[in-house]
Formats: structure tokens, sequence, C-alpha cells
């Protein structure tokens, strides 16, 4: 059994914990086993930069955050375009899954990824995929890993600036990574108690946060703490077309980010201080939590049970806390977002956090 190995797209803390479920198992199942790493996600499929893996290789690595094999981004859209020196993309994988003999690629990646990995099995190669990605927004899984910890690291931030923002009666904004969905954010508001959570899925009203703050004021509450995803957007921007609300951003750029331009909002209609944090790629790194090592160890597991089973072209998935799996065909190219009417911002708004929305 010989099986192709790549992290694709942006790391996360459980890549090397997963690769580790796949790599364990595959020694158990098959007794003559080669492991093929691709160095920088599709970018070393591309290039032919790999290298065998031994067995050892696999070994003291479930609590490493990041990716023994590095990763890097090969956006969907560009797959088909030729390279700079006019190279095909797509041809020159299939090129080298052949050249190699493989009998499978397994591919950790997000959104993105996923969506190359079902090209290239629609192209003829056995595929078996891993659902990665911080921002738990793949379509057909309930849970992806590295998102439970990037959860953990959000929350402590938030944890850490309710002292100070207590002490010193100020607002303050932390700005959680997510620019098309609101999962990490909602999550980490929550866990960290914010106040004021605005995601990407639920355009906000300056007046209505601005209002929430005020509230508190006025029952006495020295401070308030919003959690604002990175991708947040009001409801003006939101009226907005795709073409008008590039033109507005490219001619109208004052602030480094949302936060910053929400802040100094804030300031202007309450006087308040307001402080801004940004945790950024912190909430990539460090080591994986023990649920994610956990579900790593499982979806692995199960990646090479589809492997031996050929049962190609599946992404294995997380349903109802059952390891399962689902055609890559059916996950390509959606995106799972926050359902602004779910039970979870239902339940959130009963408690008081405000979305900025009414």
């Amino acid at each position: 059994m010989r099986v192709g190995m790549l992290t694709s797209g942006g790391d996360c803390q459980a890549l090397n914990a997963t690769m580790r479920g796949v790599a364990k198992s595959l020694y158990k199942m098959f007794d003559n086993v080669e492991i093929i790493g691709f160095e920088d996600g599709y970018k070393g499929l591309i290039y032919a930069d790999y290298r065998m893996m031994k067995s050892s290789d696999f070994s003291g690595i479930l609590t490493r955050g990041g990716t023994l094999l590095g990763t890097s981004r090969q956006p969907f859209k560009l797959m088909r375009v030729p390279d700079e020196y006019g190279l095909d993309k797509v041809e020159s994988m299939k090129h080298t899954y052949r050249k190699l003999r493989l009998d499978c690629l397994v591919v950790l990646g997000g959104n993105g990824s996923q969506k190359t990995a079902n090209l290239l099995f629609e192209e003829g190669l056995n595929v078996v995929s891993l659902p990665k990605t911080i921002d738990n927004d793949l379509w057909g899984t309930d849970m992806t890993f590295g998102f439970q910890s990037a959860v953990n690291i959000a929350t402590n931030a938030i944890d850490c600036i309710h002292t100070t923002a207590a002490s010193h009666g100020r607002v303050f904004i932390v700005e959680v990574m997510g620019h098309k969905v609101g999962w990490l954010t909602l999550h980490a508001g929550m866990a960290g108690g914010a106040d004021i959570i605005l995601i990407p899925e639920i355009p906000y009203d300056m007046d209505v946060v601005v209002n929430a703050i005020n509230e508190r004021t006025k029952r006495g509450s020295r401070f308030s703490i919003l959690a604002v995803a990175e991708g947040a957007i009001s409801k003006e921007d939101a009226s907005l077309s795709k073409k008008e609300l590039k033109e507005k951003k490219k001619n109208g750029m004052v602030y480094p980010s949302v936060a910053y331009e929400i802040g100094a909002m804030i300031t202007e209609k309450t006087g308040q201080e307001v402080r801004v944090t940004v945790p950024g790629h912190t909430q990539r790194g460090g080591e994986p939590c023990p649920y994610d090592r956990v579900l790593s160890t499982r979806l692995g597991a199960e990646a090479a049970r589809l492997i031996k089973a050929k049962k190609f072209g599946h992404m294995v998935a997380v349903k109802n806390n059952e390891i399962t799996s689902v055609p890559l065909s059916e996950v390509a190219g959606k995106l799972k977002t926050v359902d602004p009417d779910g039970s979870i911002i239902k339940q959130a708004k009963m408690i008081g956090i405000s979305f900025g929305d009414k």
C-alpha cells in the first residue's frame, strides 16, 4: 500500500495529530505500507517535492502544533491556470501521483483544499480527505479539527481582557479570525462572556451596538466587551453589491480592520474609551487541545478504513458525534455558515448578548 499525504491551506493545531491517526492505522491494517509526504501542500504534488516517511516520523507528534510537512495556499480558482513557466498544474499533479504509483492521496485541508481534492478525484485519482479548519465552516461535517483549539485560544484572549476592562472601565473589542463565517467568534464570544458578538452572517447596525453599550452603562456596568469577527459587516455595507463594496474599501480604507472602525465609531457616539485587541495568528498556533487530539485520532483512523475499503472520493466527517464520511462532490464549494435564526443564536440572545441587529 503506497499512500501520498499532504496538508494544504492555513495551518492549525491538530494537523500532525490527524496525520498520525492515519499513519498508525495504516501500519496496523497493512503488512507493507509506504507513506509519501508532499512538502507545502499541493505545491509539493505539483512540483514533485516529496519525501518518504518513516513510522518514526509519526511518533511524538500528537501534541505538536503546525504541520511537519509544511503547507501553502494554492487557490482553487488558479488550479486550471498554468504557472509562470506554462506548467499545467492539474496534469502535473496527476503525473506525480502516477509516477509514484500511489494507491491513494490523503488531503488534509479546508474549503479550497476540498475543492481541489474533488477535482483530482474527478480526474481519476483515488482521494480521501479530512476536514481541517479553525473556522468550522466545511459543509457536511458538524466539526472540523483545529476549531476547538482555536476557540480555546480566542476565549482565553477574551478572559484576559475581562480583568483589565473591569479595572479601567473601558470598552474592549477582541477581533477574532473569520472572514466569511462566524463560528469561531460566536463560540469564543459566548465562552468568554462577551456582551456583544458581531459575525458576518448577521450584519450589524451601529446604533444598536451603541445602544447595547449605553444600556450596560445605565445598569452600572463599568465596561463592555465585544467579540468581533474580522469579516463582520454593517447593514449598510451588506446592502452593497460585491463590486460596490470592493470599490468602497479601495477608496475609503482608513482603518486597519473592522474592529478599529467599530471602535472609532463607539468613541465618537458614546465618548467612551475603546481598546482593540487582535489575537491574530495565535489562534492557529500552539498545541492542539485534548478535544482535537481525540477528534483527529478518530478522523485519521476512519480515513485509513476508507482507504482499505477503497471508498475514495469521500471526506471523513463528524455527524452527531459519530465518525462517518460524505462524498467530496457534496462538500466542494459549500460553506457551513451560522444560521441567524438558529438555536444557538436564539439562546445567546436569551441571556442578553447583542448581535447588533435589533
